[in-house]
């Protein structure tokens, strides 16, 4: 019973002492005054105000394409490691705030050992040696506890918890950025089959006019300079067709790794591209600064900096620790808990660095430099944040107008195309005119498949510019 009240009296007292001293002390956060001048409304393009959806990528209705990103979440290696930073940082918070509790220790011991005797007197013993086994058991119990005087403690512990916030923000920020770029490569290898499919039709295309050529040259119709221009386009057209397999065949690959699948090239791609069906859903440049998870995370990162700062001062102050040491020794294990063999004893002491005080001050402006550079990342961040959804925005009408425009001259060089070749046929133009109708069809359908793609990319960074809403 002595032992459980001198227990309860030296963890009491501690924790009385401690909180006696470390009262009324409350963490001053560093206040830092943003230097970007916020819009009240985008410059690029009209929006709506409505929220941008965490699932973006269903705006397009293509199950194929959802099926890919959702593959890619679940599997994808990098995605993985975020979470596990995640999880790292967590634990880390853990360990941070045990610092504000006190800390007991448990120990038990027990030696034995055995002593000789040589060379004593001692009568009846002549001839061998004197041997004795000592056996000794001890058991412990110490109390420690640290008053956070200074904050260095919290300042530990908000740190840890920032930069828990922050990757947690890295984990959306990698999702979000593994979903645009798993749609960015599936529209990519919708493009690349197209081009595949267009450069096999312009092929097959000369084929036909040189197959034609070459009988007419034959029957002495044509002259073999014809000839040879006809040929010459079969093998662009042939070469052409291996460079745009090769294109789509190396951005397959590339979409199976996103997935985390062995790059065979195999997996199936669909025909057309996705349609935009919805309007720009943008809301204003002030709410931009809530949304983007690499935007908080470069937050909480300045925060876990400036909470450094504090942690760093507070260790040029003094500091103080209390202990209280409980425990028993015995040679006997069975009289390790007598009262009679009961010690204890509460002492307080108090370290006030002076040797080191320059490698601790050379701390503080490390970690003020750090704060500093995380000031400009975060500053930086802001803008380029600014800066993609203003291009996203700007660049939505000049792509549809470039859509429009190369709709339009691929309907004429089609016709041009079609005339030529009956005007050729009527001998009428040379053959250069024909070809060059034949190229500049296949450019202007070419052209026509990349704009198309590259505006449905174009709403993929604006979803990505946005952040999306989580």
């Amino acid at each position: 019973m002595l032992r459980v009240r001198v227990l309860v009296f030296s963890l009491a007292f501690s924790l009385m002492l401690g909180t006696f001293l470390s009262c009324g002390r409350s963490l001053q956060q560093i206040k830092r005054t943003p230097v970007v001048a916020i819009p009240g409304e985008w410059s690029g393009g009209e929006v709506l105000s409505e929220p941008v959806r965490s699932d973006w990528w269903t705006t397009f209705n293509d199950t194929g394409l959802n099926r890919v990103i959702n593959r890619v979440l679940e599997r994808n290696q990098d995605l993985q490691a975020a979470g596990a930073r995640l999880e790292a940082a967590e634990a880390e918070t853990v360990v941070a705030g045990a610092a504000e509790r006190p800390k007991l220790d448990l120990g038990f011991n027990m030696g034995r050992r055995r002593q000789n005797f040589v060379g004593f007197p001692i009568p009846g013993s002549e001839g061998r040696v004197l041997k004795r086994t000592f056996t000794n058991a001890g058991l412990s119990l110490d109390i420690g506890w640290e008053p956070d005087l200074w904050n260095r403690i919290k300042a530990g512990k908000l740190a840890a918890k920032a930069n828990r916030q922050g990757r947690e923000a890295d984990l959306t920020a990698v999702r979000l950025s593994l979903a645009a770029q798993a749609t960015k490569t599936w529209l990519l290898a919708i493009e690349g089959w197209g081009q595949v499919k267009l450069a096999r039709s312009s092929l097959d295309s000369y084929k036909l006019s040189s197959q034609r050529i070459q009988a007419r040259f034959e029957r002495g119709l044509r002259s073999s300079l014809d000839l040879r221009f006809a040929l010459t386009e079969v093998k662009r057209a042939e070469a052409l067709l291996e460079q745009r397999l090769e294109q789509a065949d190396r951005t397959l690959r590339q979409l199976q790794i996103l997935m985390a699948d062995y790059p065979d090239g195999s997996y199936p791609i669909g025909n057309k591209l996705p349609k935009i069906t919805e309007q720009i859903p943008a809301g204003l440049p002030s709410e931009l600064l809530f949304r983007r998870p690499d935007l908080l995370a470069a937050e909480q990162d300045l925060l876990a900096a400036d909470a450094r700062i504090v942690e760093a001062k507070a260790q040029l102050r003094p500091s103080f620790s209390l202990t209280s040491p409980i425990g028993t020794s015995s040679n006997q294990l069975q009289t390790i808990l007598s009262n009679e063999l009961f010690i204890w004893s509460l002492l307080g002491n108090a370290l006030q660095p002076i040797f080191n005080r320059g490698r601790l001050e050379a701390g503080v402006m490390r970690n003020q430099a750090v704060a500093e550079e995380a000031v400009a990342r975060y500053q930086n961040s802001v803008l380029q944040a600014f800066n993609e959804v203003e291009s996203a925005l700007a660049a939505e009408s000049v792509i549809m107008r470039r859509e429009e425009a190369l709709k339009e001259a691929t309907r004429y060089s089609k016709g041009t195309l079609k005339l030529a070749e009956q005007r050729y046929r009527s001998g009428l133009t040379d053959i250069t005119t024909l070809l060059s109708a034949q190229r500049t069809a296949l450019d202007s359908e070419s052209q026509l498949l990349s704009v198309s793609r590259l505006r449905v990319e174009n709403r993929v960074n604006l979803y990505l510019a946005l952040g999306g809403s989580f």
